[in-house]
């Protein structure tokens, strides 16, 4: 009796435990179905708040460890704190443009890289003073790479900032180490935005072809070997992209208001520009 009822216990712990690696087997076939529906997401990115004219623009800065060093192509500065002052430098040109432009919004966000990814400063209307203290306050570089990453949180943050016109800014040294592959991530956001979110990267002190894919998606990428390089390349995205075709799209321009009966003879009735998605 005693050694029936040891051979009862053995077959229900063994039981037990089944129901257990089977109920773990399904859940971990859930987590993979769930990252592999995740990772190739083809829904339209849609915007939590009511959009008009204005830019917004994701700056994604790298705090890799390989920041600390100094470029190749000369000069003893730690390639970190070039990267810091030519953004505040080139972002300091926003205050001009915004005083000749009062109806038309710049807001601009910081967002660091390294094994993971920090909002440090949410997208928000232009503050020049509290971008440069928030440069001055990052901490020294360290860990990995998690460009793709940063990249997708910052998409879905443009996505609540309200402007027509979004960007990516990204200023990196060196390629993804770890986290979703940039590339893969560019294409979802082409997808997902129809073209609306532009990628503007520069590959500081690193080869630009390793980021080749950015070209793919109709984005910029620009190569900077060195401090000079960099403010160069920053002040042609910012200020020759960004500020220069929100001006060539005519929204920084008021609109005439004006009926058909008081259209000018010969002139057509005036139409607004067309704007992006």
């Amino acid at each position: 009796m005693t050694r029936r009822r040891g051979s009862i216990l053995r077959i229900l712990i063994i039981v037990f435990v089944g129901l257990i690696i089977a109920q773990r087997y399904r859940s971990g076939q859930s987590d993979d179905d769930r990252g592999a529906a995740s990772s190739s997401d083809t829904t339209r990115y849609v915007a939590s708040v009511q959009q008009g004219l204005g830019a917004s623009v994701a700056i994604l800065l790298d705090q890799s460890g390989s920041m600390e060093d100094e470029p190749e192509t000369g000069g003893t500065t730690p390639k970190y704190l070039i990267a810091r002052r030519a953004l505040a430098e080139v972002l300091a040109q926003t205050d001009s443009f915004v005083s000749r432009q009062p109806g038309f919004p710049v807001n601009v966000g910081l967002y660091t890289f390294t094994s993971n990814v920090r909002q440090v400063l949410p997208i928000a209307p232009f503050d020049r003073r509290q971008l440069t203290l928030a440069l001055e306050g990052l901490p020294d570089p360290s860990g990995n790479t998690a460009i793709g990453e940063a990249m997708a949180l910052a998409t879905a943050d443009l996505y609540r900032a309200g402007t027509i016109r979004k960007y990516l800014l990204v200023v990196t040294d060196g390629e993804n180490t770890t986290g979703r592959e940039p590339d893969e991530v560019a294409r979802e956001i082409a997808r997902r935005s129809e073209g609306a979110v532009r990628i503007l990267l520069v590959a500081f002190d690193v080869d630009a072809d390793k980021f080749a894919f950015v070209n793919e998606v109709r984005g910029t990428v620009i190569q900077a070997r060195n401090a000079v390089a960099l403010r160069a390349g920053l002040d042609t995205l910012y200020r020759g992209r960004i500020l220069a075709e929100a001006m060539d799209a005519g929204e920084t321009l008021p609109l005439p208001m004006l009926s058909d009966s008081a259209t000018p003879r010969g002139a057509a009735p005036a139409v607004p520009p067309s704007r992006p998605r």
